[in-house]
């Protein structure tokens, strides 16, 4: 039994998306969830610049004691993990290994298509891990980078024609590639699911990374014997920006209104 938080962390809205799962399969625990919205988003930067801010947001959510971290950014995921992990003496999950585990159970053909941010791709992680699990998955990878400010913007939903125009422009080459699974390798992308399931058809699965993630995690620590005995939990939010753009679309990624105040937090200083 252990009653300290579980961080989460991303590097905007995105990771609501594990946050949701979490307090699903997970109700009892507390959660500390930031959102470095003042950098958002991380996809476009390079690698050094990735692991400096993922450090620091690593560096905030230590102050609260937590009994493990969740990386619920793929690009953080692809391109710090290894870093993060070492500097740190707490258990830190992320989303690439569960969710290439999934892609991999998932696919019949061993076709598997993967959308991320511009730095996800170029890290190849996702690639990688899929080929050591196994070596005859054929991936077929695209960078997605308008797909993060259109969640952000609100524009995600079936029926948004920018939404419906952007997705086939990134999906068509792998649609074509007849994939059978297709691996969303942001948190943000859940949002765009039904925009995309609709673009690629009933017969290829959607893996959403930051769901199997979060029961990655809760699987791990339930092992571990690190879970909280209490009925019910809570969570707060931090975010590196304006608290109102946070709110206005934190109720949609979590699928219920916001709970408690939002926080404004100085993660330079960390």
């Amino acid at each position: 039994m252990d009653q300290r938080p579980i961080g989460v962390f991303d590097s905007g809205l995105g990771g609501l998306t594990a946050l949701r799962e979490l307090r699903r399969i997970l109700p009892g625990e507390e959660l500390v969830y930031f959102g470095d919205t003042g950098r958002v988003p991380y996809g476009t930067k390079g690698k050094e610049t990735i692991l400096h801010y993922a450090c620091q947001d690593v560096s905030f959510l230590r102050t609260f004691d937590p009994k493990a971290i969740v990386v619920a950014c793929g690009t953080v995921s692809a391109n710090a993990l290894e870093e993060l992990q070492r500097e740190n003496d707490l258990p830190i999950f992320a989303v690439v290994t569960p969710a290439a585990r999934a892609a991999v159970e998932s696919t019949r053909n061993k076709r598997v298509g993967l959308i991320g941010t511009s730095a996800s791709i170029r890290s190849g992680a996702y690639e990688r891990e899929m080929a050591r699990l196994d070596p005859g998955v054929r991936v077929t990878a695209r960078a997605c980078p308008l797909f993060v400010p259109l969640v952000e913007n609100g524009r995600f939903r079936p029926g948004d024609r920018v939404a419906e125009l952007v997705v086939e422009e990134y999906l068509t080459p792998i649609k074509d590639a007849g994939v059978d699974t297709l691996v969303l390798g942001c948190t943000h992308y859940p949002l765009l699911m039904d925009t995309i399931r609709s673009f690629m058809g009933p017969n290829v699965t959607l893996i959403d990374t930051g769901a199997v993630c979060a029961n990655h995690a809760a699987d791990t620590l339930r092992e571990r014997g690190l879970l909280a005995q209490r009925e019910k939990g809570s969570y707060r939010c931090f975010v590196s920006d304006s608290i109102e753009d946070f709110t206005h679309l934190a109720s949609i990624f979590l699928g219920e209104p916001l709970e408690g105040e939002v926080e404004r937090v100085e993660i330079w200083r960390y």
